[in-house]
């Protein structure tokens, strides 16, 4: 090459770079790159790996016995924050054998040690009683044992499941490192037909993109569906971010949010004006992402997820006639108050076909006793339904509801893997609260759009 075309090439590579830098400070910001900007005093962007402040971590009763042996492995002699940190009872509770009654009486003893709080049996499922206690906050980051926690992302928080050791690190230094994710908009317009919920929409999006889509990326919801949902559906939404791969689910904070909050006594929640979002927790208008994705939800019917993989959907029309011996409606996916009143109106002065065994898991305390006041558990149990303590249920397989060899379940939880309810030899099937109980009425797979007004 000539040695003016050196230079020229010089000089072009030089202006390209100065050009990046240029865009990289004054380029706009996804939520996920403002929350760790903020949680690692850094000008983050997609692709940086930063040390990040925590503001909550959590583990479960399935993890948290490594999570404790990994924070004595480190020599740590007390927790960053004891206001910080919570370990939950849900996925096995009360305990079903010796073993886990151990790793109870561990994390027991392990919170009185530290004077910590605690969850204890019958409080519910982690990714409900921990948001609905006022203990996290939009724009937080949060971090937890669990690979669901990417369900916080409803109320603006960037938050996201990880290992048992990782877990110990938080809770032993207030911190852990990240590489800040590129972000996927999906944005989500129209309005969904009769017998249509957020979780058939999740449930296509994921059909539609694959198990592996967004792996180790953020997506952020947003589309005039996606404003019009209630908190508990937006819940559902986020919750099952992480079954396209996503590291966090995101959906920007409105009124509807903090409304939420102040109502489960969360301290200064501002009031915001129509339109406004608190706390800068939104993206800017020209933030970069990795792509934009866009969805009528107005052309969806209620969908199912086949087994054994959640991405594996079809609309139910293409099975009727699916013959099932149980449905389950809880989990830390529908479990809501809002699930138990869908599925009470349905199953209202009707009764659960003699072949089917329904089993209904309240996701917590508050919702369970809320739903007695509202007369719906009088109600389940009228219909021929099995009402379980607050918690995971049947979804982790461990205890309730096991299920027996060749035996096909439709449920409303998050995963239908081989073995998930406890026997690789069973089907799962995934759906809404209303497809779960307008199945058990009919002992098969049926379309809950007739039994809605």
């Amino acid at each position: 090459m000539a040695p003016r075309n050196i230079l020229r090439a010089v000089m072009i590579a030089y202006h390209v770079s100065r050009v990046e830098k240029f865009y990289k400070i004054f380029m706009g910001k996804t939520i996920a790159e403002k929350i760790f900007s903020v949680h690692s005093g850094k000008d983050a962007k997609a692709g940086d790996v930063v040390v990040a402040n925590i503001d909550f971590c959590f583990s479960q009763d399935g993890t948290s016995m490594l999570v404790i042996d990994a924070f004595r492995n480190l020599g740590a002699k007390r927790v960053f924050n004891k206001d910080k940190f919570r370990m939950v009872m849900d996925h096995s509770v009360p305990s079903p054998n010796i073993g886990v009654s151990e790793v109870h009486k561990k994390m027991r003893n392990f919170a009185k040690e530290h004077n910590l709080k605690i969850f204890d049996i019958g409080c519910g499922v982690c990714h409900q009683v921990i948001p609905e206690s006022g203990l996290v906050m939009p724009g937080s980051l949060v971090v937890g044992a669990d690979s669901h926690t990417c369900t916080y992302g409803a109320l603006g928080v960037f938050s996201t499941g990880m290992g048992s050791t990782d877990a110990a690190i938080a809770l032993a230094t207030g911190k852990n490192w990240f590489k800040v994710p590129e972000t996927i908009k999906i944005i989500l317009n129209g309005k969904t037909r009769k017998g249509v919920y957020s979780k058939d929409i999740i449930l296509y999006i994921i059909g539609k993109l694959g198990a592996d889509y967004a792996t180790y990326k953020a997506v952020e919801f947003q589309g005039e569906y996606i404003n019009s949902l209630s908190m508990d559906s937006r819940f559902t939404i986020t919750n099952m971010a992480v079954e396209m791969g996503a590291k966090a689910g995101l959906i920007k904070p409105d009124e509807k949010t903090y409304k939420w909050l102040r109502s489960r006594g969360a301290k200064g929640i501002p009031r915001l004006r129509s339109g406004q979002v608190g706390q800068r927790v939104k993206s800017d208008k020209d933030a970069v992402y990795s792509e934009v994705l866009e969805f009528d939800v107005s052309k969806v019917t209620p969908q199912i997820a086949r087994p054994h993989t959640v991405d594996n959907v079809v609309p139910i029309n293409k099975l009727k006639h699916t013959k099932i011996d149980q449905a389950f409606l809880g989990t830390c996916t529908n479990g809501r108050l809002e699930d138990m009143a869908i599925a009470y109106f349905i199953l209202k002065n009707k009764k659960i076909n003699k072949n089917v065994k329904m089993i209904i898991a309240p996701a917590s305390k508050d919702i369970f006793q809320e739903a007695i006041e509202k007369g719906m558990i009088t109600e389940f149990v009228r219909a021929g339904a099995c009402v379980v303590v607050p918690g995971c249920g049947p979804c982790v397989g461990t205890h309730n509801g096991v299920l027996s060899y060749g035996e096909a379940c439709i449920s409303t939880a998050n995963r239908n893997f081989k073995g998930r309810m406890g026997n690789p030899d069973a089907f799962i099937y995934l759906g809404s609260p209303a497809t779960v109980a307008a199945s058990a009425l009919e002992g098969k797979i049926a379309d809950p759009r007739k039994y809605i007004k």
